[in-house]
């Protein structure tokens, strides 16, 4: 019988028609398959056993990544959001023995040197990896140096198969890729799974689509791409859908040719998929994590619930642990670099959740939650999420740690957003929430939370830690009177 990735080779050959596009050069399936053979050669010329790929989003990514998984080499992508420091911590961390990329500080902080059409190294150590390990992705978390998750090949391509499936009755014959393809999301449900489809994957540099570093969007450049291309289906982050959802409320016209655009990277207020489904906009919510190679959840066209990330995909299981806890079986990674090896069939995921009629709704992050002074639990990332639903907000902080009040810290759209718009949003909010959820006091922030002044991550988590530290003094200063005052 055979193997998952020997079924993926044989349905990429059976396709006909464009493969991968980047506006100007065009590759059929037929000629894909020939130019992986090709760099496959060149691989085991260069004798390399880990490479990173230090490339924006185009062909050259999607075809070295595509000869790596065929050459049975370990891929390690470096993000382009990561600061310096990250990436030379994954370059290191991961044993990086070739580099495709231009040469810069980090490759010669490394040790690379260009030899033979790559840059190349003798690493001085290599961790030892789990056997099977084909991809080494790094998730940048909210504390400390990036952590490298261990997949197989089998793995991968088991989620790009159930993706597929799960938007096959949409027929989507073209995908935009929006996020970087270092990031696993973008990799398998927007390379992988439009392939096996035999769809035509889109591929333009990251400033074409209007990412701008690791939190900036030009919405205009991402319009005016989106009717250039007319793709069927796309992958968002939840900010890039607010920016998107609200242009079209304004009357900027979108493609009719949308027919699947999936959500996901972080908690989606079903508020703004309610105003998506009002303009017509086909979203649907998703759910997972690296360590289950990106997807375990999505919402599908014939099975979709606003306000859940939707059922499990076709290959793995979910189950609740006594605290709440999402568990999952089937897919997961090998384990993380330089640890012990993963023991057991189910992965604890540290994220909170319900099931009913087989639909997971999310309750945040299990070390995220914090008990007020009355005894509640409270998830932040709920209300965080709804706050920054409301235009005069673009980033919210909720704390409640043993407080008899909820305070929060929002940073505003707009520098000369009045303090009476900012108290309108968070009443607006609070109408939705119950009392011991709800923003009971807030102040303005001094500047916006950001990777440069330690609040947030590269990609735009919030460091809780440091948020507290630095706002601790002054939060102080709103609890000076009771809370019902």
């Amino acid at each position: 019988m055979p193997s998952v990735a020997e079924r993926f080779w044989e349905r990429l050959a059976a396709h006909g028609g464009t493969a991968l596009s980047d506006g100007e050069r065009r590759l059929d399936y037929a000629a894909l398959l020939a130019e992986i053979d090709a760099r496959v050669e060149r691989l085991r010329a260069w004798d390399v056993r880990r490479v990173a790929l230090a490339l924006d989003n185009g062909l050259e990514w999607a075809l070295w990544d595509l000869a790596l998984l065929r050459a049975g080499l370990v891929c390690v992508p470096l993000p382009g959001f990561f600061s310096d420091d990250q990436q030379i911590h994954v370059l290191q961390d991961a044993g990086v023995d070739a580099l495709l990329g231009a040469p810069g500080p980090v490759s010669q902080a490394c040790g690379f040197r260009e030899e033979g059409g790559l840059l190349r190294r003798v690493p001085a150590r290599q961790a030892e990896l789990p056997p099977g390990t084909c991809k080494i992705t790094y998730t940048s978390g909210t504390t400390g140096q990036p952590k490298g998750v261990c997949l197989d090949a089998d793995t991968l391509l088991r989620v790009a198969d159930s993706l597929e499936r799960a938007s096959r009755s949409r027929q989507v014959t073209r995908h935009l890729c929006v996020l970087p393809l270092a990031t696993l999301l973008e990799n398998l449900a927007g390379l992988y799974a439009p392939l096996l489809a035999g769809a035509a994957v889109e591929l333009r540099p990251l400033a074409q689509v209007g990412l701008q570093g690791a939190s900036g969007f030009d919405v205009a450049r991402f319009l005016a791409l989106l009717h250039a291309v007319r793709p069927n289906s796309l992958i968002l982050l939840p900010q890039l859908l607010l920016a998107l959802v609200t242009a079209a409320e304004q009357g900027v016209a979108l493609p009719e040719a949308l027919r699947f655009v999936a959500v996901g990277g972080g908690r989606v207020a079903p508020q703004l998929l309610e105003r998506a489904d009002r303009l017509g906009l086909p979203v649907f919510e998703g759910y997972g994590l690296s360590e289950c190679a990106s997807v375990v959840c999505l919402n599908t066209p014939e099975a979709r619930r606003i306000g859940s990330v939707g059922r499990p995909l076709a290959h793995v299981e979910l189950r609740l642990a006594e605290d709440g806890e999402v568990w999952v079986r089937g897919a997961r990674m090998l384990g993380y670099l330089g640890e012990p090896p993963l023991s057991g069939d189910w992965l604890a995921t540290g994220d909170l959740g319900e099931l009913r009629d087989g639909f997971l709704t999310l309750r945040g992050r299990k070390k995220h939650q914090f008990v007020t002074a009355y005894g509640r639990n409270v998830n932040p990332e709920w209300v965080e999420a709804e706050l920054v639903q409301q235009l005069p907000i673009a980033q919210a902080w909720l704390h409640g740690e043993a407080l008899p009040c909820n305070v929060a810290v929002l940073v505003p759209r707009r520098a000369d957003c009045p303090d009476a718009q900012l108290a309108e949003a968070v009443a607006a909010v609070n109408r939705t929430l119950p009392d011991y959820a709800r923003v009971h006091r807030w102040l303005r922030a001094a500047q916006p939370f950001s990777a440069d002044n330690g609040l947030a991550t590269r990609n735009g988590r919030l460091r809780r830690a440091a948020l507290l530290d630095h706002y601790q003094a002054a939060l102080a200063g709103l609890l000076t009177s009771p809370c019902g005052e």
